[in-house]
């Protein structure tokens, strides 16, 4: 079955443009104009991924992100947010968004965005990511441990001991990776958010954001990481064996 993305937006020539797109790319899309058609979908079918426009009369993108995430890891969320509110970009992610646009966006970037997403996200039985390569046999994926957890590069995707998988967003697996690669390294901030994301010019507080949240799921004890230190002044240095 076809990939669903919803784009919640309450411009409709906005949504309708996008959700035609979309659709054009080979992607099933529902425009909703609110947050109450968003409620109605989820309750009737799956939705793989979920575009929400943060200002919104009643309820807000951020609203509906959380009513979402508390049903579980799908659908991925991209939050589309206008220049300048890098407040609200910090707290959706830390409501469990996985990426965010910045409004006017280019129709390309979102496509781009929405296929990178569907591929980390937790295996649904219905949905495909569309037009995703799959991969060559011949080439087995990277996996290092961390602590005691093993993380594959490749696939962005985190298991404990027992090989149950531990739920990562988008951003987090990417910064993760970032700092997996480069062991010992310190590095700033704002090289982590270029590294991670490809996106320098970010609120840099979104890194510590996404740290604290990494050492929930990773660190024996969080209040004290051995493995993603902080480096006062300067950002983080990664120790996969927390020594």
């Amino acid at each position: 079955m076809q990939v669903h993305v919803v784009i919640v937006d309450d411009e409709k020539d906005l949504r309708e443009g996008v959700a035609e797109y979309l659709s054009g790319m080979g992607l099933r899309c529902t425009a909703a104009a609110d947050g109450a058609e968003l409620k109605a979908l989820a309750e009737s079918e799956p939705i793989d991924v979920a575009v929400l426009d943060i200002t919104m009369p009643g309820e807000d993108g951020l609203t509906l992100a959380r009513w979402l995430r508390a049903r579980g890891p799908r659908p991925g969320i991209i939050l589309a947010t206008a220049a300048g509110t890098s407040t609200d970009r910090i707290v959706g992610l830390n409501l469990g968004a996985d990426d965010y646009l910045v409004k006017p966006y280019h129709l390309r970037e979102l496509l781009a965005r929405i296929r990178t997403l569907l591929r980390r996200l937790p295996i649904a039985d219905a949905a495909t990511p569309p037009m995703a390569p799959a991969p060559a046999p011949s080439a087995p994926s990277r996996k290092i441990r961390i602590g005691n957890h093993i993380f594959d590069l490749d696939m962005r995707m985190l298991s404990d001991q027992q090989g149950r998988p531990v739920e990562l967003t988008m951003m987090e697996g990417d910064l993760l990776a970032a700092l997996a690669t480069r062991p010992g390294r310190v590095l700033s901030r704002a090289q982590l958010l270029d590294l991670a994301h490809g996106q320098s010019g970010e609120n840099e507080r979104s890194i510590d954001i996404r740290v604290t949240r990494l050492r929930k799921k990773i660190e024996p004890d969080p209040d004290k990481p051995t493995l993603i230190r902080t480096v006062r002044g300067e950002g983080y240095t990664f120790a996969p064996d927390g020594g």
